[in-house]
């Protein structure tokens, strides 16, 4: 599996996310991907997760939706509620393979976020390759992405 290298990224972690994030961005490097690290800095920093999350979230938008996203805190959970908070962000906790392969395919995310109280790093880095390998191709999901968009037209306030 190969990632994509025509894409740049911006990372954020909280404090319980920072070593993972590290991880990850070492990843990053050896598959020669440009990233963006937002912060944290250390996992003695007590910026919470919100914070991170609006940062990764106004790069991408300041990209013009170029750039994707990924968002480690300590499950997850908490880094796609605020991501999903902004318009034209699609953000999906993923903590296996298949999980990454369908945000990617069937929901067209453009931000992954993992749980690194939920997984190990050896996982974390196959389920990043996976979402860094494919891309969204118009099919059998098409009109649910739409409908989708829909509501978020009727229900954000630009």
């Amino acid at each position: 599996m190969k990632v994509i290298k025509n894409k740049q990224y911006v990372i954020g972690s909280d404090n319980a996310g920072y070593p993972l994030k590290e991880i990850i961005k070492e990843l990053l490097e050896s598959e020669g991907l440009e990233y963006e690290d937002v912060g944290v800095d250390s996992d003695q920093d007590k910026t919470i997760y919100p914070e991170i999350a609006e940062r990764v979230v106004n790069r991408i938008k300041k990209s013009n939706y170029e750039k994707e996203g990924i968002l480690i805190c300590g499950t997850g959970i908490g880094m796609a509620i605020t991501a999903n908070k902004f318009s034209r962000i699609y953000a999906a906790v993923c903590h296996d393979v298949y999980s990454a392969e369908r945000a990617r395919l069937s929901n067209d995310t453009n931000v992954i976020t993992m749980g690194a109280r939920v997984i190990g790093p050896v996982l974390a880095k196959k389920i990043i390759r996976e979402w860094l390998s494919l891309e969204f191709k118009p099919g059998r999901s098409t009109p649910k992405l739409k409908q989708i968009k829909k509501y978020e037209n009727q229900n954000f306030v630009s």
